[in-house]
């Protein structure tokens, strides 16, 4: 057996990995999180198979939304994804090309570059913020947002231990997303929220997570937070697994025929 990778080690393989897209593959056997038992990209599959002209919101690298469409029984024909990261945005460009989609520039809290009512489903997954009545807006009339987001506190066990006791905001919570959509004119017909385990098998795999979901610990560095990096290694060295928690909430919303 080779011997344990040091803490240096394993935060410089962290830290050298590149964090473009949202392919987490890097993690496997590194780290573990529950899966919602709702299954998005299944659902996504199925109304892609009838959608004829298809947005994806925030689509970070593309990858969910590429094989989703590869999946789907009859693809649309206008397939149309935004991104406001340029790294990422090359990323789905690559991904999405066999799908003949199409990737536009649009910052996270911008009116969407794209004409009214010219798509009749509008996903999103995991997106940073939602501007609701610019999704109402692309909504074809019957049109479908539907969208799997990450909920308030999640992660929370990682951030405070990182940060220290954080207070928790509301902005993330379903009942918000809720009356949102409701402020647009979308009517929710479907709202499924989960809270799911998740585990850290070693500071490496923490310290590529940080860089890669921003938000977790805002204005993360590895030599900002190289203190807390080496008492989380202590921590998995002496206790195992580092435990989290994930949030995770379904929601699908129609704009009306009339």
């Amino acid at each position: 057996m080779p011997p344990p990778a040091s803490f240096e080690d394993l935060v410089a393989e962290g830290a050298a990995v590149a964090t473009e897209g949202w392919d987490f593959s890097w993690l496997e056997g590194r780290a573990t999180e529950e899966r919602p038992t709702w299954g998005y990209s299944r659902m996504l599959v199925d109304r892609l198979s009838t959608a004829g002209a298809a947005l994806d919101v925030q689509t970070g690298g593309g990858e969910v939304f590429a094989e989703a469409l590869s999946r789907a029984s009859d693809r649309p024909r206008r397939v149309v994804a935004t991104e406001g990261w340029a790294p990422n945005a090359a990323v789905a460009r690559r991904n999405l090309r066999r799908c003949a989609g199409s990737v536009v520039i649009s910052p996270d809290h911008a009116p969407l570059p794209l004409a009214d009512g010219a798509f009749d489903l509008v996903s999103s997954r995991h997106p940073v913020s939602v501007v609701w009545g610019e999704m109402a807006r692309v909504l074809a009339r019957g049109g479908t947002y539907f969208s799997q987001q990450v909920g308030a506190g999640s992660n929370r066990e990682l951030t405070d231990f990182m940060m220290g006791p954080q207070p928790v905001g509301d902005a993330r919570r379903p009942e918000v997303a809720v009356r949102g959509a409701a402020s647009a004119g979308l009517v929710v017909v479907d709202l499924r929220h989960q809270t799911l385990r998740a585990e850290f098998h070693d500071v490496g795999a923490v310290t590529y997570f940080l860089r890669k979901v921003l938000w977790t610990v805002p204005g993360f560095t590895v030599e900002g937070y190289r203190h807390r990096l080496a008492a989380l290694h202590e921590e998995i060295q002496r206790h195992g697994p580092f435990v989290t928690h994930v949030h995770r909430f379904l929601i699908e919303a129609r704009r009306p025929d009339g």
